[in-house]
């Protein structure tokens, strides 16, 4: 309402500048959501943008071990085949038996494999799956007589990675190379005096006397120690059978029976006690013993899916299993 004690005109510039007050009021939130507005789309732009990129990452990620760069392009001539041993031995892992025996399979059964190189860096793993991977290789051999297979160690070749490495033709290392460590192992926890110590009763109900002779909340029994190292024994007499049956005269094991001790030795001290025939690396065999250097992957690559999809199906209790102790012999 005007104020009648000001003059018409002081009025008039009242009026107006109130109405230039509410023209910029109106246009600042007017400025003002058109900048949120900006931020909004900046926003969902970014995060369309990086869903896209994962997808297209996923994508890729799924379908690259599927192609083949390098490998089929060049199996249509003579080639040294590569089959890799990398990590652990274990069912369900990149260097399980079934991974392992394809790649031997699809490389000794290609027309223009002119050897086979098998390429290793491991600590070793489960006895089974060696096992099933040593028959395989000999089977391969006999199969196929004019196609070598030569074992080759790269910074570790130890118990069932040996255990494999030893039904190949011939073995080599590098003068650095850790070989060797032809044993048997399989370890737990205790916890008993822990579970006195917080007053927490065991309470373990069982069908069988030994049943829970591996539980590590029960007491050690000395007859069921006994049976187990029986176990032990038995896998690491069948680990040097499988040795000896590989290597044959070439091991010195009558002048170094340490040799199945368990130890390991440089590729240098291996190739003296007569583990490996030679020191050289996967090319230099190629190159060198072969005579065709052109190398080609027969590796079994797993996608991240299929990755992904044995990790879930490998349940909680299991994984448990194994960091409490209750797991089978280990060649190690």
């Amino acid at each position: 309402m005007p104020d009648l004690w000001k003059s018409p005109e002081s009025q008039g510039d009242e009026g107006r500048n109130d109405e230039d007050r509410k023209s910029w009021k109106l246009l600042e939130k007017t400025l003002l959501a058109s900048v949120q507005e900006q931020r909004r789309a900046r926003r969902w732009g970014i995060f369309f943008k990086l869903l896209t990129f994962a997808y297209l990452f996923g994508l890729l990620a799924l379908f690259t071990p599927l192609l083949d760069f390098d490998g089929s392009a060049k199996r249509g001539t003579s080639h040294t085949a590569l089959v890799e041993l990398q990590g652990v031995i274990a069912d369900r892992e990149p260097a399980s038996a079934d991974n392992l025996v394809k790649g031997l399979r699809e490389a000794f059964e290609d027309a223009n494999t002119k050897a086979v190189v098998l390429r290793i860096n491991s600590p070793g793993g489960s006895p089974v799956q060696s096992g099933y991977v040593y028959d395989e290789i000999r089977r391969l051999r006999g199969e196929h007589p004019d196609i070598k297979l030569y074992a080759v160690i790269a910074d570790l070749g130890a118990s069932g990675a040996y255990y494999i490495a030893s039904a190949a033709d011939e073995i080599y290392a590098d003068k650095a190379s850790l070989v060797g460590s032809i044993g048997v192992t399989a370890a737990g926890y205790g916890f008993v005096g822990t579970m006195e110590k917080l007053g927490v009763e065991r309470r373990l109900y069982t069908s069988g006397e030994h049943k829970a002779f591996l539980d590590p909340f029960s007491p050690q029994k000395p007859d069921e120690t006994a049976f187990w190292q029986g176990v032990l024994n038995t896998t690491h007499q069948q680990f040097i059978a499988m040795v000896k049956q590989g290597r044959g005269d070439r091991l010195k094991d009558k002048e170094h029976p340490e040799l199945f001790s368990g130890l390991v030795w440089t590729g240098e001290q291996a190739k003296a006690l007569g583990l490996v025939d030679g020191l050289g690396s996967a090319s230099y065999v190629a190159r060198e013993v072969v005579g065709e250097k052109e190398l080609v992957d027969f590796t079994v690559q797993e996608s991240p899916f299929d990755r992904f999809s044995k990790r879930i199906g490998t349940s909680m209790a299991e994984r448990l299993a194994l960091w409490m102790g209750l797991q089978g012999p280990t060649l190690r």
